[in-house]
């Protein structure tokens, strides 16, 4: 018998592999980001309903009365939470290399405790004293957005070192 020549083919595209968990929880953590930019995270409101403060990934925010108002504007936290959607992103498409998508998550690890020990900081220690010292505020929607970015960058971390695992153990079989 004799035997067949194959024809080149066309390179073979690879499979897009979205559709593993960890690119849920990447994506998870890009969409808290957006939500943690856009929402506010912090207000606090006097006993007269006149002074309050509030504040958002863009500014803090101190109303004193009608006419009269101070605005800090603390933009980094805004930029950090988009450089963290950005590395989020891109560990999405970097599912071929499961060590360099650790390592971004590890990367976002730190940046989004950088960003909770900054608004914390902002909120209880410094807005929180510009009047009622005993009055602590209230987190809004924002600030539990980076708690949820960061549960699922930690999740995402975890499943790509569990992927990691499994095709060492594989390879170690063969």
């Amino acid at each position: 018998m004799a035997k067949q020549r194959r024809q080149p083919t066309a390179k073979r595209r690879q499979p897009i592999m979205l559709q593993r968990i960890q690119t849920l929880f990447l994506a998870i953590v890009a969409i808290a980001m957006g939500v943690f930019i856009a929402l506010p995270l912090w207000e606090k409101v006097a006993a007269d309903g006149i002074e309050q403060i509030s504040m958002t990934a863009l500014y803090l925010t101190h109303t004193i009365n009608a006419t009269q108002s101070e605005i800090q504007p603390v933009f980094y936290l805004a930029g950090m939470a988009a450089l963290v959607a950005g590395i989020a992103v891109f560990a999405i498409f970097k599912y071929r290399n499961r060590l360099l998508q650790s390592a971004l998550c590890a990367v976002n690890s730190i940046l989004m405790t950088v960003m909770l020990a900054t608004v914390v900081y902002q909120t209880f220690y410094k807005a929180a004293k510009l009047f009622d010292p005993g009055q602590t505020g209230n987190y809004l929607t924002g600030f539990y957005a980076l708690v949820v970015a960061m549960l699922a960058n930690v999740l995402a971390n975890r499943f790509i070192r569990r992927d990691e695992r499994m095709v060492k153990e594989s390879n170690r079989m063969r």
